[in-house]
């Protein structure tokens, strides 16, 4: 099955695979998901849609074993305040259900923002845009197809499972 974010790929000339998992509902962490797709949980990177102070939208990019920290995404946005967005209007501004967000092929461009360790990595993982589908490609294409900036966004010593 071929998502928004697989066609946008396809149309760019980005070279990716597909992985497909089963999806656990009640798990829909990034640990899990990379025990499923058998990669190390900080390559599988996660998007989180974040509100500015304005009220424009953005997505944070951030590895699966850290915390997104809203101040460094303020900060890379030129924004005085960050904060998740409501779970409730994540499906209706981008398109996505929680557990299956990506920045390609969202509703609307967004600006997005991406943690830099993303180059530490020959291969990462991000949601093919829906859950049981992940994309791995080659940090750089990520960043072009996404259009992304690179930023320190992760809190300093804080993993996650």
């Amino acid at each position: 099955m071929k998502t928004n974010a697989a066609r946008l790929l396809d149309k760019l000339g980005v070279r990716y695979e597909t992985r497909e998992y089963e999806v656990d509902p009640d798990d829909l962490t990034a640990g899990s998901v990379a025990r499923k797709i058998e990669m190390p949980v900080e390559q599988v990177f996660k998007t989180l849609l974040c509100r500015l102070h304005d009220g424009e939208y953005v997505f944070g990019v951030v590895p699966g074993n850290t915390e997104l920290d809203l101040k460094k995404l303020a900060h890379a946005a030129n924004a005085k305040k960050a904060e998740l967005a409501s779970l409730k209007d994540v499906e209706p501004l981008t398109g996505y259900i929680r557990g299956g967000v990506t920045v390609m092929g969202a509703k609307k461009a967004y600006r997005a923002f991406v943690d830099e360790s993303l180059e530490l990595f020959d291969m990462i993982s991000v949601s093919a845009g829906m859950r049981g589908m992940q994309l791995l490609m080659a940090p750089a294409d990520y960043i072009r197809a996404a259009e992304a900036e690179l930023s320190d966004l992760t809190k300093d010593g804080v993993t996650v499972e």
